[in-house]
């Protein structure tokens, strides 16, 4: 009876903490990840910062076969960058984040070209933001912003059309640290 007692109020307590927006959800509250394989092929992304699931000096890597084994999205959106909808194909970030066990508030997101922005890590939760690996089913090359591009749907929501969330897409992904 205790325990379930026990099991029902980490359950409630959990509940409302993620519910609040001053406080994420507790390490002990989130079930532990699967531990992270090592990369076989080149890296091509490495989150960093606050983690508990690494699998290279500290960070977590993941080459391009790693990113492939993530569930896949795919959605067609209308961006700043492209005169037509296009679609973008590649693993929710919230899924990317959950295979490295993230923790934290924000994401910087880097690019190759070492463009830096600040990303609240709500967002992954709030809508799906992918990391997207395929461009109209084909991989991207760095020229054509690839091979990483975290991008958000513009089309599915209002608010998502503006210079806040066009800001925060970086192409030429290679890096992601939690704070």
């Amino acid at each position: 009876m205790l325990t379930v007692r026990r099991t029902a109020l980490l359950g409630l307590l959990t509940c409302v903490l993620s519910m609040s927006p001053i406080a994420a959800p507790p390490a002990w509250a989130i079930p532990a990840e699967q531990a992270l394989e090592a990369p076989t092929g080149p890296v091509v992304l490495t989150l960093g910062g606050a983690l508990r699931n690494a699998n290279r000096d500290g960070r977590a890597a993941f080459d391009m076969a790693m990113l492939e084994k993530l569930p896949q999205v795919s959605f067609r959106t209308q961006t700043p960058w492209y005169p037509s909808p296009r679609k973008f194909t590649g693993p929710l970030l919230r899924d990317v984040l959950a295979a490295a066990g993230a923790q934290g508030r924000s994401i910087e997101a880097r690019a190759l070209n070492d463009y830096r922005v600040t990303i609240p890590v709500d967002d992954s939760r709030r809508y799906d933001v992918i990391v997207a690996r395929l461009l109209d089913d084909k991989p991207m090359a760095v020229r054509d912003k690839g091979p990483l591009f975290l991008i958000y749907p513009f089309d599915r929501a209002p608010e998502l059309r503006s210079s806040v969330f066009y800001g925060r897409s970086a192409w030429q992904l290679t890096h992601l640290e939690l704070r």
